[in-house]
């Protein structure tokens, strides 16, 4: 079965909006948990304009199922983030500061050398690495001499690409991932991911490990509810 984290950014987004507690993110991950989630997401940025670094350390202590927190580990704040809070999974992403949203994988041939000395750092800690990379077989072939655990195929084009032909559009992740059960790495994906184009990409992808999913569950929650959209969700990937 593929499991199901649900990225938590946007209701912290919601509450900045207005400063205060409310929405209270600490119990939107309990919450999200015994909705059905099989994990919690975050991804703290360094201007700290959704998830701030001390909501991370608030929430780890409640995690009853998978905690995984992303981000770009250039940032040494980020590192130090996740040694302190030792989540089960780092998802390591090639953001630049101001970045708006993730919009592209490693180039895990160019920064081999650096990567591995990075997962190396997490995975001596006893934490699961994850590298975001696109749907490109030499890529996938440049993650796996990194020492990593995982991949998390950007799955930006396979979203946009779906309404017009969605054999066309994963075709690339199909090979992506087949060469990655080759070489022993474990799948995730994410980003832009939905109710529409999911259950598609599961079944084409049987070996998926892992979605990580924010933004379109977060915005059906708000006519479906939240419980009732984590669930629906959830029976999109068994």
């Amino acid at each position: 079965m593929t499991r199901l984290s649900v990225n938590i950014n946007k209701i912290a987004t919601l509450r900045n909006s207005r400063g205060g507690n409310n929405p209270d993110v600490v119990k939107a991950a309990i919450d999200v948990q015994a909705f059905g989630a099989d994990g919690i997401t975050v991804h703290p940025r360094p201007d700290e304009r959704h998830i701030r670094y001390d909501d991370v350390r608030a929430i780890k202590p409640i995690i009853t199922t998978e905690f995984n927190i992303e981000g770009n580990c250039r940032e040494q704040k980020f590192v130090d983030l996740v040694l302190e809070t030792k989540p089960h999974q780092v998802t390591l992403v090639p953001d630049v500061l101001g970045q708006l949203t993730s919009d592209h994988g490693w180039d895990t041939v160019q920064h081999r050398n650096y990567l591995r000395e990075i997962i190396s750092v997490f995975r001596n800690a006893g934490i699961r690495v994850s590298i975001f990379v696109d749907p490109i077989v030499a890529m996938v072939e440049g993650a796996a001499e990194t020492g990593t655990d995982r991949i998390e195929l950007y799955t930006e084009a396979y979203a946009h690409g779906y309404a017009q032909n969605r054999e066309v559009a994963v075709a690339p992740y199909v090979a992506a991932a087949r060469r990655a059960t080759e070489l022993g790495l474990g799948i995730n994906a994410g980003h832009d991911l939905d109710r529409s184009n999911l259950q598609f990409l599961k079944h084409s992808l049987p070996q998926l490990d892992e979605v990580s999913i924010g933004h379109a569950l977060i915005a059906d929650a708000l006519y479906l509810g939240l419980e009732n959209t984590v669930q629906l969700y959830r029976r999109q990937v068994q």
